[in-house]
């Protein structure tokens, strides 16, 4: 979807096609301002501040429900806030029209006009703002070059795969030239191999236009951990975790974060030793005492949530293995290229990813897993503050 003049009714005024061209000349960041969004007295979007920086991509993930596509249509104007601010670069946007902000937007359904060819698809921004046709033809192909859809240029959206469309209407977001690309679940429609095509696709596209500001909201932990600079965890209208994507998959900062992006294992346990005056703190479950990356906010005698991904429990020690923990073998399903076990410790269900196994335990029996303090971060105990 291109936001363009002509996709609404009404010449654009003055004062709109001032703050369009200041759009247009502006940085390329995004920024809410305590934004609130209510649908007949209901709020979906609760005092939202979140920044997204000048060529970054920022995913937007939670469950159904958490305000994230809200946030998206807030940015490009089709909800209107009810209290705060939304900037694109310097420019306040919060009451301008869509078609004044300068943006590319592509939606899951792909929004494509089935009566046009690709190419007519394409220029169809470029068009409504009365671009030159050596500009047109020029953007057109240059778009299709990016998205690898060249050879399909005179073909109508019905003789496309949905994977092809998808990446026509990006082609069509981009002829503009926006500062800002806003994708709202544009993969969800597709099958798995070509969704994972597609996401490659994406990442490349980044690398090619590194200027480029993009928004993605998506309900897939894995596109947003592979595509995202950083990551915004939605939850009931409200931001629960923000932080760049490596260290907020590390060291998330509450139980929600932990478990919605990506699978965690959450072990109580009690802190021992904060570690304030060493590089790792020491917590202990029943007579066990287990090493982990401090947490500052926790002090000793604190309850507290070990946190461990899957992928970091090994079947086996290792010399950067500073922890030896004692389990019992619950299930064990092999998924091809790996085999996942579940295990119990002190009444907690734990599951570890591992290589294909020749022999996998058996269960019932008591294996110990092996993994490195560095590895498990303490997050506080909501249930016990």
């Amino acid at each position: 979807m291109t936001v363009s003049s002509t996709m609404l009714d009404g010449a654009q005024d003055a004062p709109s096609a001032r703050a369009a061209a200041a759009v247009g000349q502006a940085s390329n960041s995004i920024r809410f301002d305590g934004v609130t969004v209510a649908y007949r007295g209901t709020v979906v979007l609760d005092h939202l501040t979140l920044e997204v920086r000048p060529g970054e991509i920022l995913a937007l993930i939670g469950p159904s429900g958490s305000g994230k596509t809200t946030a998206l249509r807030a940015v490009a104007g089709f909800v209107r806030p009810a209290s705060g601010r939304i900037h694109i670069g310097d420019v306040e946007v919060t009451h301008l029209p869509p078609y004044a902000r300068g943006i590319g937007m592509v939606v899951q359904n792909y929004a494509l006009f089935p009566h046009m060819r690709v190419t007519e698809n394409v220029s169809f921004g470029l068009r409504a703002q009365g671009a030159s046709r050596d500009l047109i033809a020029d953007r057109v192909r240059e778009c299709l070059r990016i998205v690898g859809m060249e050879s399909y240029a005179h073909r109508y959206p019905r003789e496309l795969s949905g994977g092809q469309q998808q990446r026509v209407a990006i082609a069509r977001a981009l002829a503009i030239q926006p500062r800002v690309l806003l994708l709202d679940e544009p993969l969800s429609a597709l099958d798995a191999q070509i969704r994972r095509s597609m996401v490659e696709e994406l990442a490349r596209l980044h690398r090619d236009l590194p200027d480029l500001t993009v928004l993605y909201v998506t309900h897939d932990q894995s596109e947003a951990l592979t595509l995202a600079d950083s990551i915004a965890v939605m939850r009931d209208g409200r931001l629960h975790a923000h932080g760049p994507t490596g260290p907020l998959y590390q060291t998330p900062p509450n139980r929600f974060a932990a478990e919605f992006l990506g699978r965690a294992n959450l072990l109580p346990v009690v802190i021992e030793d904060a570690g304030y005056a060493s590089p790792l703190a020491q917590v202990r479950i029943g007579g066990l005492v287990l090493s982990a990356t401090p947490n500052r906010s926790l002090d000793k005698g604190a309850q507290a949530l070990l946190c461990v991904r899957p992928h970091a429990l090994s079947l086996s020690p290792r010399p950067d293995h500073d922890n030896v923990l004692p389990t019992t073998v619950h299930e064990v399903l092999w998924q091809g290229d790996q085999h996942v076990v579940t295990v119990e410790v002190a009444g907690t269900v734990l599951r570890v990813v591992s290589p294909p196994l020749r022999q996998p335990p058996a269960i019932g029996s008591t294996l110990d897993l092996h993994f490195a303090a560095v590895d498990a971060s303490l997050l506080p105990d909501e249930d016990h503050p």
